[in-house]
């Protein structure tokens, strides 16, 4: 019977667990872009006159305004980068931000890792590979992240490409490989695929790779 029961429970939990955990992140990020909009708020309350801060009282009150504003923020913001005017600005920003002590070397290490994480033109993150790790006979999967460079690859000898190797069941957190070239077993499977099953610890594996189509008959020479 408290077999039965376990197995009752273990099946309703596989059921209501990731609607559970998809909930949460969502409340999550509503919760953060509504923190934002309600620091913007707190900042117009100190800048414009005293006069407004019964208008500005009452947007806060306003259900999921925060997170409407944001999303047109970022709209727009979006908008306005991809033109040749705001480009510049951007190019602006980025100029006065570097030449900050402390918060350029914070500026640039974020820039450079979400431009090559987010980038469409980008490497980083495409492709999923099988290496061993932490020892010979162990394997795991891993995600090529680009090439080393610099002082790095002068001290490599032959061929290497750099790895992140994520941990399960959070993929967030992992350790940063550089290994050759010759012992990265290339997997056909696709990024999400793999992530899939690395959270899952091995419990949602991807579907088989099709077989290649047989090439067609060569056609009979004519006499």
């Amino acid at each position: 019977m408290s077999h039965s029961v376990r197995k009752y429970i273990i099946a309703g939990l596989l059921v209501w667990l990731p609607l559970a955990i998809t909930i949460w992140v969502l409340l999550w990020l509503l919760g953060l872009m509504d923190g934002v909009f309600a620091w913007l708020l707190t900042i117009g309350q100190h800048v414009l006159p005293q006069g407004a801060d019964a208008s500005i009282e009452a947007l806060r009150r306003v259900p999921f305004l925060g997170v409407v504003v944001m999303a047109l923020l970022l709209l727009a913001t979006g908008v306005f980068v991809t033109n040749i005017f705001g480009q510049w600005w951007v190019k602006q920003w980025d100029r006065l931000l570097s030449r900050i002590p402390i918060v350029k070397s914070i500026y640039s290490s974020v820039k450079q890792v979400s431009d090559t994480l987010f980038s469409s033109s980008g490497n980083a993150f495409r492709e999923a590979v099988l290496v061993q790790y932490p020892h010979p006979g162990s394997w795991t999967i891993a995600f090529v992240t680009g090439k080393p460079g610099g002082e790095v690859a002068a001290n490599l000898d032959g061929d290497h490409v750099s790895l992140y190797v994520p941990t399960t069941p959070n993929p967030t957190s992992g350790f940063f490989l550089m290994m050759p070239r010759a012992n990265v077993r290339p997997l056909r499977m696709s990024v999400d695929e793999a992530l899939k099953y690395i959270i899952s610890m091995g419990v949602v594996a991807p579907p088989p790779p099709a077989p290649p189509r047989p090439l067609p008959a060569a056609a009979a020479p004519r006499n």
